[in-house]
């Protein structure tokens, strides 16, 4: 029997498949780099081993050796990384350890999706038709090219202009060889409004085979899912298509010989019509919500049946609704770009499980981060799971949003705020949910904040008079006189904040026998306040707000609204100012190309700079026509989050 799992992996999925281990009183292992020696996935294991370089996660010679230094019998690989990897799979058994995961053969038959098409096809399955990029016809537009070797998104791109094909070709075999180590890729027809629809598979070595049940994953950005649930709501109002789905999922995993946990993805019109995408050999990110539908540990499932258990006859019936958001550090804004830094305080109050069930409606948390955890610009941005569970879909989503909305989270911007309006937007709520929502409903108005601009007002002003109150608690007193004591009303004060719009607002209180005045607001009254917390009385309600400041950033969490402020200085230094034009770094990275000079013309939008982060490739372009003025990097510059990479010059004042 297996007893020490060694996790090839790293975060949230890590301490996913070792809490199962701890309730099966299996011993774990965990490996890091050097940017997550720190993480939470390393501290919760009895043994960890360091790997050299940041791509250590994708050395297999390594997890291998730390397996056996730690004494681990069997190796997890999680998903990402070399969990799809054939020759891992086969290194692993060859050294003697127990692979949770399926047979080699059918990790090598799926691993190739131009391979795995085919297979699917000569089975009976229903497919898209494969396209050479070199023999795409406008006719056939659009298309999507995708990675041969791998998922989440890396390596694909819509294509809608022929003209546009080679260059999105090429950079979609740059990412794919940075994420999957292979550049290989091909092209299928793109369905512009499908249902993303997969289904759960289970089977053990003994020839059962189960289909545990479906999810939809429609909701995505940049072709990741960042919204999954289960059960789906195409396959809910479509009649006989769950049946169709799950005996096309038994039949891919039956010819392939599959044992373990996978899941076999379809894309589907409205009509409930399905063709086959891939099939992947392993957990899936999205696994939670089929748990909490199912009843099932689906780890526990992967361990068993890797130690030759056999499964019962049929699955266990699926129950209720669950919703998974991926909560990402990201700006949808701003092109969904990824955020780094430190996650001062991460809290999910309304919580009440970790990695596991709990047998009624409830929120449950898988997430790789805690308090002080630090987004690398290494690896994927993602910086928690949040799920729900509830006997009907509309409780789920409401409880879903809630838990969102509670959150305390500081540090990064995040995806937070469009995850709550998608969940309450009525298209979603009636289960019109497709790829295409962001475009059919507009990703500026989902993206836009949850605080009104009220709730923003408001929490400027209870951020000053935390601010004040900090200033009161740590001033120097004497002879027993209390700071901030004087015979006479004080003059205002004023302080200001700048919120993630770039909106100034200005806070003026003064201190009076009366209590508290605020300019502007006759209508609101300090109840009480400290540096963490101010309660201001809003008409005739008491509302609280939870203050948390770190040096200029200061967060304002109150109920149903969570808000960041930047604290602006009172005289602003002429130096710190930034030159109109100026092209800042969005993120933390390494540039990839550039594509002007200086002195060169430019037109507005025209990309300028390809920077790598997170394994994507993002481009920042002109804000507006004119001249490039200044270019301060070359190919290989690695660069800081807001560093200036260029300034083009439009001859308008700024």
């Amino acid at each position: 029997m297996i007893t020490r799992v060694l996790v090839a992996n790293r975060g949230e999925i890590a301490r996913r498949v070792f809490a199962t281990c701890r309730r099966l009183g299996i011993g774990t292992v965990a490996v890091y780099t050097d940017p997550d020696a720190a993480a939470p996935h390393v501290a919760e294991a009895d043994a960890r081993v360091r790997l050299d370089g940041t791509r250590g996660y994708l050395d297999a010679g390594q997890l291998i050796a730390a397996a056996q230094a730690a004494g681990a019998d069997a190796i997890h690989p999680g998903y990402g990384f070399l969990s799809e990897n054939a020759d891992f799979a086969a290194a692993v058994i060859g050294a003697g350890l127990t692979w949770i995961g399926p047979p080699v053969t059918a990790v090598a038959a799926m691993g190739s999706k131009i391979e795995a098409k085919k297979m699917m096809a000569a089975a009976g399955v229903p497919v898209l038709d494969e396209l050479d990029p070199d023999t795409v016809t406008a006719d056939m537009l659009p298309v999507l090219i995708k990675a041969s070797a791998g998922g989440g998104g890396r390596g694909m791109r819509v294509v809608r202009d022929l003209a546009d094909l080679p260059a999105q070709v090429e950079a979609a075999q740059r990412e794919a060889q940075s994420a999957f180590g292979d550049p290989t890729v091909f092209c299928e027809r793109y369905l512009d409004a499908g249902h993303h629809v997969e289904v759960q598979v289970m089977a053990d070595a003994h020839g059962t085979v189960w289909a545990v049940g479906e999810r939809e994953c429609s909701i995505q950005r940049r072709h990741q899912k960042i919204i999954e649930e289960a059960p789906s709501p195409l396959v809910e109002r479509t009649p006989g298509m769950r049946d169709k789905l799950f005996e096309a999922a038994r039949l891919a995993a039956t010819a392939i010989g599959y044992t373990g946990a996978g899941t076999v993805e379809f894309m589907a019109d409205d009509a409930g019509e399905f063709f086959f995408l891939e099939m992947n050999t392993r957990l899936q990110v999205e696994h939670p919500v089929t748990e909490l539908t199912s009843g099932l540990d689906l780890v526990e499932l992967q361990v068993t049946v890797a130690d030759g258990a056999p499964l019962d006859p049929e699955p266990p019936a699926s129950t209720g609704a669950s919703i998974e958001a991926r909560l990402y550090a990201e700006d949808p804004a701003k092109n969904w770009q990824p955020q780094a830094g430190t996650v001062h305080r991460f809290d999910v109050p309304t919580a009440s499980t970790q990695f596991g069930s709990h047998g009624r409606a409830g929120v449950r948390l898988d997430s790789g981060v805690v308090d002080g955890s630090v987004i690398s610009v290494f690896y994927d941005p993602m910086i928690a799971k949040v799920i729900s569970w509830a006997p009907t879909r509309a409780q789920a989503a409401a409880l879903l949003a809630d838990a969102l909305t509670r959150t305390r989270l500081h540090g990064v911007r995040t995806n937070r705020d469009l995850l709550v309006n998608v969940l309450r937007h009525p298209a979603f709520l009636t289960g019109a949910t497709d790829t295409a929502f962001f475009d059919t409903h507009g990703l500026d108005a989902l993206a836009a904040p949850v605080a009104d601009a009220a709730t923003v007002s408001l929490s400027a002003v209870a951020a000053a008079l935390a601010d004040a109150a900090h200033n009161r608690s740590t001033a120097t007193v004497f002879a027993g006189v209390p700071s901030g004591w004087r015979n006479l009303a004080s003059a205002g004060q004023a302080k200001s904040y700048a919120d993630d719009d770039g909106q100034t607002h200005e806070a003026i209180y003064r201190f009076t026998r009366d209590g508290v005045r605020i300019t502007g607001h006759d209508d609101i009254a300090l109840v009480s306040a400290t540096p963490e917390q101010v309660v201001l009385t809003v008409g005739a309600v008491d509302r609280p707000f939870r203050v948390a400041q770190y040096g200029d950033d200061v967060f304002v969490d109150s109920p149903g609204a969570a808000v960041h402020l930047v604290a602006l200085p009172r005289y602003p230094d002429p130096a710190d100012a930034v030159a109109h034009g100026s092209l800042l770094a969005p993120m933390p990275g390494s540039v990839l190309r550039v594509g002007a000079t200086v002195g060169d013309t430019v037109t507005a939008g025209q990309p300028l700079v390809w920077l790598e982060a997170m394994k994507m490739e993002h481009t920042i372009a002109a804000p507006a026509d004119g001249v490039l003025a200044e270019l301060n990097v070359t190919a290989g510059t690695q660069v800081e989050v807001g560093a200036v990479l260029a300034r083009v010059d439009s001859g308008e004042a700024p």
